[in-house]
């Protein structure tokens, strides 16, 4: 089987840096797709990008915790607080959207207006995905498939890890790597039902926010068959928004990465082949 790689992007629209290394790293790097988050501060300006540079394949980041909502607190009070802004509390909010119906149905009506909002942009829905992967709680996943389709949907991410490869890539795994790893089947099985694309393997997980050269150059040594999507959180520069809520990620790092040809070439020399999720 082939090895075929999906270079994606999250964060689209948070901030003019992510904007601006998004450009770049796709003109100039290996990137070819990213995920636009439709109610995010420069979300416009990265709207505007994309439709300049139409070879930049742009899905929705379906947002549903530690960012803004699309919808007034009026009409999902048991989702955000009164500034619109869903919290970080994922556990919390996992539990909610799973027992409470008022929750569920305020759940179905914001993401269907985030789907309503991408389509308003007038951008070719490339994918989806969920920040922050809220979508392997099996609600999440479940609406953002059914209402996906409405919209046109025909790929989602499935954050499937392979906890072996991660090993022989020098990193230790355990029993919750594991865990993780079979919990995303159900997520798999969902989208497989409705009828949309996957990918086989997913890495960005364990090196979230620290997907630097050297990294992928290990991963290069050790990609499986199949389809694998490389995700990342790049950032022309730091700034305020991305300090707050990322202390801890080097964007930049991240940015320099997906420009660096010798990352390229390490993929390309594995006969790899990079692909976008239009191709599957």
């Amino acid at each position: 089987m082939m090895r075929r790689i999906i270079v994606s992007a999250d964060d689209f629209g948070l901030t003019s840096a992510v904007n601006e290394a998004v450009l770049d790293a796709h003109r100039n790097g290996i990137l070819s797709t990213c995920s636009l988050m439709v109610a995010a501060p420069a979300a416009a300006e990265a709207v505007a990008m994309a439709r300049e540079t139409p070879s930049l394949r742009v899905g929705l980041h379906l947002v549903l915790v530690e960012g803004d909502s699309v919808l007034p607190y009026a009409r999902i009070p048991a989702l955000v607080d009164q500034q619109g802004r869903f919290g970080s509390d994922q556990v919390r909010r996992g539990f909610t959207y799973f027992f409470s119906p008022s929750a569920r149905r305020q759940l179905a009506e914001e993401i269907d207006a985030q789907f309503a909002a991408f389509r308003a942009t007038g951008l070719t829905l490339d994918h989806a995905n969920a920040h922050k992967h809220m979508h392997l709680h099996p609600t999440v996943g479940k609406l953002l498939c059914e209402i996906g389709r409405d919209y046109g949907l025909r790929a989602i991410r499935i954050p499937a890890e392979p906890p072996a490869i991660m090993a022989a890539c020098g990193e230790k795994t355990g029993l919750s790597d594991t865990l993780l790893y079979r919990w995303t089947g159900m997520l798999r099985a969902q989208a497989r039902k409705a009828g949309l694309s996957v990918n086989d393997h997913v890495f960005g997980l364990r090196w979230s926010g620290h997907m630097t050269s050297d990294k992928l150059l290990r991963l290069s040594r050790h990609l499986p068959s199949g389809v694998t999507e490389i995700y990342t959180h790049p950032a022309a520069r730091p700034d305020a928004t991305l300090r707050a809520l990322m202390p801890e990620y080097d964007q930049t790092g991240e940015y320099a990465a997906l420009t660096d040809p010798h990352v390229r070439d390490a993929f390309t020399g594995r006969q790899a082949q990079f692909i976008g999720w239009n191709d599957l």
